[in-house]
């Protein structure tokens, strides 16, 4: 089960796809998390709050609030999470044509969270 770790292999094969619907970051306090009334996409706990990665129609429908909209591209490949620069060479190029990225690695793939509004062009680039 371990993923790839060969960058030149990775960047081959990485054969993104683009979520259809959009997603929000948001943060909550613990107790607020708990009472979601949904599983997110993601969470990860900081000193601060949770910070939660959901569906747009769930934040809407639960009342959250947030500020962007985000598309979420899937690196197909099996990636291990001992690759070296294989994220750092894809976020580079996006950084080239200004789009913000917000990488979200898990065992089997890396995901990466562009503007709604540039995901076309992301898609292009990752191409």
């Amino acid at each position: 089960m371990n993923g790839e770790t060969n960058l030149v292999t990775l960047l081959a094969t990485m054969q993104p796809v683009l979520a259809a619907r959009p997603y929000i970051f948001t943060t909550l306090t613990p107790d607020a998390y708990h009472a979601l009334p949904f599983a997110p996409l993601g969470t990860f706990w900081e000193a601060e709050g949770v910070t939660v990665i959901a569906s747009q129609e769930q934040a809407i429908a639960s009342g959250l609030l947030f500020e962007n909209t985000w598309a979420c591209i899937t690196l197909t490949v099996h990636s291990a999470l001992t690759a070296v620069g294989f994220l750092a060479a894809i976020t580079a190029r996006l950084a080239q044509a200004g789009i913000p990225v917000n990488p979200v690695s898990a065992y089997y793939h890396d995901h990466l969270f562009v503007p709604w509004e540039r995901r076309q062009e992301a898609m292009v680039i990752l191409q």
